[in-house]
């Protein structure tokens, strides 16, 4: 007897055999016991889930000498002759075509005239168009008046992997069914039952190797199964499946993520080297090294990481060790830095030394200082001055004792020294200086430095300040009145906000110019507004994000110009 491959030898018979696709299995049976049959279906999904088989398995439910029934035959020794026919594809009502072969209008044309007739043989006539999508756009018009309103006893079976090449005018006419990947714990246990059934010996690892080759596919994980039992036998080697695979090791992976997480950038030429040598893509490596950095981050936030990985007891050890030697924030690091780079591999005209590079930079991610930390140690800075010096309205700190003062015996506690043996206690220390104006605007403009780092610097030219109640003064120079002018509307109320947050109360802000001769706050003149409007000015501001700092008057041509030329005021 010729061999049959286990794709073939162990396609599913009946419904129950069918694997990943429960839901869909469950929805076709309750319409056949219901007698709901639809004149047509439309399955999709990727290759190998099973589209083909559980159209054949419908046919063969449609067509069983005990049906329509949603439990064909369930010997597969002893089967009627309806559902034996079916399942070798010899019944003549059962008809399968390829979408591919016969895609023109022609094609369909003779189709639409076969099903014209009713059954010779069998109790339902069953159209299975396999990769449909590829009918022409003429064959699909050809098609929908005959998949509309097909004669009684004809059921139309599409099954496509490309769903979105199929015209809606089609999809609206069927029952459609998404057959989605089947998981690797399905696809394990599967191959499982063949290796016991077979006498093949295999270790887990290795089928679960298999079962992520197979990308979700059973098919392929059969086919790749049945070129493993051809190279090596009956004894399958975790090293042979490698090789037959062409997948990296997870030593190999390991070892890469502990240069990294070790900071040691010096193993990493040699690393890139032995995977060079060994005749891998690079970028075939890059995304195992994401999937290996993604398990190591699920290892160390999961409870329970073996529930979504598919690997070995003692693998999962291994990747436990491995997240140990950092923390989830760095794995995420790692992770987010290496998606973020493929691109740049895929690309790159010497991709070894762009990956060489991007690890060594790897092992120093844990050199770079967070911008948070920056900040807080710059403020830190900014506050140490200011508690180390008194402020003008507060009282000076006590100086330290000198050395020699150690020595000196401790006066006696009495009535007369209560007081002073009070306050030497360093248990009651003493009450922090309230802070003066100008301490008070220092940290008013600290606030500011932060998001508003030119009103900051403007504001940094004031004369003198003054708190009184809810109400900051903040008074410039004479004759730098223009300071004033150029502190906008948005401004007062930023410089307001930060007041408020220092002094823990609502405070209003004013701004003056010392000795001005009105006596009051300067407002912006007609020079600052005209200024404003001018396109020149707008354009400059607008390119190069800037701010107005101060405002002078241009001098007229009269007062400008030199004496004896032209008439005077008094000449007129």
């Amino acid at each position: 007897m010729s061999y049959e491959i286990f794709a073939r030898k162990y396609r599913p018979w009946k419904f129950e055999e069918v694997v990943g696709q429960l839901s869909v299995v469950r929805t076709i049976q309750n319409a056949i016991a219901s007698n709901r049959i639809a004149q047509a279906y439309l399955f999709s999904g990727v290759r190998g889930t099973g589209k083909t088989t559980v159209a054949r398995i419908l046919a063969k439910a449609l067509n069983c000498a005990n049906g329509p029934t949603p439990h064909p035959c369930p010997d597969k020794d002893h089967p009627c002759q309806f559902c034996k026919s079916i399942h070798e594809g010899s019944a003549i009502d059962v008809l399968e075509i390829d979408g591919a072969s016969n895609r023109l209008v022609d094609d369909i044309d003779a189709l639409r005239e076969m099903v014209k007739y009713k059954p010779a043989y069998t109790r339902t006539k069953v159209l299975i168009i396999d990769e449909v999508h590829m009918l022409s756009p003429h064959a699909f018009n050809a098609l929908l008046k005959t998949l509309e309103e097909p004669p009684p006893n004809t059921v139309f079976i599409f099954a496509t992997t490309e769903f979105n090449k199929v015209p809606a005018t089609i999809v609206s006419r069927c029952q459609h069914f998404e057959f989605r990947k089947i998981s690797h714990k399905d696809i394990i246990n599967h191959l499982m039952e063949i290796t016991k059934k077979e006498g093949i010996t295999i270790t887990p690892a290795g089928l679960a190797l298999i079962a992520e080759a197979a990308d979700g596919s059973m098919r392929d994980a059969q086919s790749l199964l049945d070129q493993a039992v051809a190279f090596s036998g009956e004894n399958i080697g975790d090293e042979d499946l490698k090789t037959i695979l062409g997948t990296v090791g997870q030593d190999v992976l390991t070892r890469f993520s502990s240069a990294v997480l070790d900071e040691k950038p010096g193993e990493v030429f040699a690393l890139v080297e032995s995977v060079v040598a060994a005749g891998y893509d690079l970028r075939f490596v890059f995304g195992k090294l994401i999937e290996h950095f993604r398990a190591l981050l699920l290892v160390r936030s999961v409870e329970r990481p073996e529930d979504l990985l598919a690997v070995s007891s003692e693998g999962l050890e291994a990747l436990r060790a491995e997240a140990a030697k950092a923390s989830p924030e760095d794995l995420l690091r790692y992770l987010l830095a290496l998606q973020q780079a493929e691109p740049g591999l895929k690309y790159s005209v010497l991709p070894r030394i762009y990956l060489e590079a991007f690890l060594v930079k790897l092992c120093h991610f844990r050199k770079i200082v967070p911008l948070r930390e920056l900040i807080k140690d710059v403020e830190s800075l900014k506050e140490t001055p200011q508690r180390a010096s008194a402020g003008p309205s507060g009282p000076a700190p006590k100086a330290t004792p000198p050395a020699g003062s150690a020595s000196r015996p401790a006066p006696a506690p009495g009535p007369q020294s209560g007081p002073q043996a009070l306050s030497s206690k360093p248990a009651a220390p003493p009450k922090p200086p309230t802070p003066g104006s100008k301490d008070v605007f220092a940290r008013v403009l600290e606030k500011l430095a932060v998001d508003r780092a030119p009103l900051a610097a403007l504001l940094g030219q004031y004369s003198s300040v003054m708190v009184r109640d809810n109400e900051l003064e903040v008074f410039f120079g004479s004759g730098r009145g223009f300071f004033v002018t150029s502190v906008q509307e948005k401004d007062v109320r930023a410089v307001e906000r930060a007041a408020s947050e220092v002094l823990g109360r609502e405070t209003k802000v004013r701004f003056a110019e010392e000795n001005a001769s009105d006596g009051g706050p300067i407002r912006p003149g007609r020079e600052l507004e005209s200024a404003m409007k001018d396109p020149a000015v707008q354009f400059f501001m607008n390119t190069f994000k800037a701010q107005v700092l101060s405002a002078d008057p241009v001098p007229t041509s009269r007062e400008a110009a030199p004496k004896g030329r032209g008439p005077t005021e008094k000449d007129k």
